[in-house]
């Protein structure tokens, strides 16, 4: 069989035909396939998923994974990281499960600097529920639970995350394939905490494509060390009005990571990700 009839499942996938999901997988699919090419081995990766349309993509990867909380993805996986560091844990996670529900665990785990990778497919929508607003949704978005227009602006997550003190942080585009299968092996491989706000649309409830490609640019990287010309950039689109999006890596540099546990070897490792995830969550 080829790596790639290995490495995908054959459970039924059930997103819509459109979805920027498709985007994102076959992005990682190419990743993970590049990496273990390299030497890496398949069980050396951890998926963790939250609850929404983006979660089925742990359904289809032949990789370890675990279906977490809606907004619980970063305790889990910051439980698996802590108990065997030499894992690479990659969350998946959407806008309304990670930027709404999940938002403390996600600030607190840039100020922690945990070693993980957190890709958040935002559609700006809450898809798997019919298209309710989330935090990203823009000014006046018309939905089920705001059919008279929302009247709330959007969170800038970048200036969020920025301000969190992430050590790396990014957006990319599904569109832009190439350059999502970049941003999505520099995070991966980047030491510490790590984020990449994927715009994507919903194609049933928020089909932004148009819009989107008249706009998305991809941002010079020359100063990604330079936190003051980082939040710069983060300010050129407020996730709200009709500026230019900038994508790529906004900001990187190294900082200390949240410090290993040292396991010894006769401790039972299933007990002890049991006990961190009861401390953290």
């Amino acid at each position: 069989m080829t790596s790639d009839e290995t490495l995908v499942t054959q459970a039924q996938n059930t997103w819509c035909p459109g979805c920027g999901n498709f985007a994102i997988q076959h992005a990682m699919k190419f990743v993970i396939q590049e990496l273990e090419a390299e030497g890496m081995a398949r069980d050396q990766i951890v998926l963790v998923s939250g609850i929404g349309c983006h979660a089925k993509i742990a359904d289809y990867f032949q990789l370890n994974s675990f279906y977490s909380l809606h907004g619980r993805t970063i305790p889990v996986a910051t439980g698996i990281k802590m108990a065997n560091p030499n894992l690479k844990v990659i969350c998946f996670a959407g806008d309304g499960d990670l930027y709404a529900e999940g938002l403390d665990h996600l600030i607190h785990a840039a100020k922690r600097n945990i070693d993980i990778t957190v890709i958040c497919h935002n559609n700006r929508v809450y898809g798997l529920t019919t298209g309710q607003y989330t935090p990203t949704s823009p000014y006046g978005y018309k939905g089920k639970s705001t059919p008279n227009g929302l009247h709330e602006y959007p969170l800038n997550v970048i200036e969020l995350l920025l301000g969190a003190g992430a050590t790396f942080v990014s957006r990319a585009y599904t569109r832009r394939l190439p350059h999502l299968k970049r941003i999505f092996r520099d995070a991966i491989m980047h030491p510490g905490f790590a984020h990449v706000d994927v715009l994507q649309i919903c194609a049933s409830f928020f089909n932004m494509t148009t819009w989107y490609d008249e706009r998305v640019y991809e941002t010079s990287e020359s100063n990604a060390g330079l936190f003051e010309f980082a939040c710069r950039t983060a300010q050129q689109w407020n996730y709200n009005d009709d500026s230019k999006i900038p994508i790529g890596i906004f900001f990187q540099t190294k900082k200390p990571v949240l410090p290993e546990i040292k396991v010894k070897k006769e401790v039972d490792r299933s007990l002890l990700i049991r006990t961190i995830l009861d401390r953290v969550t």
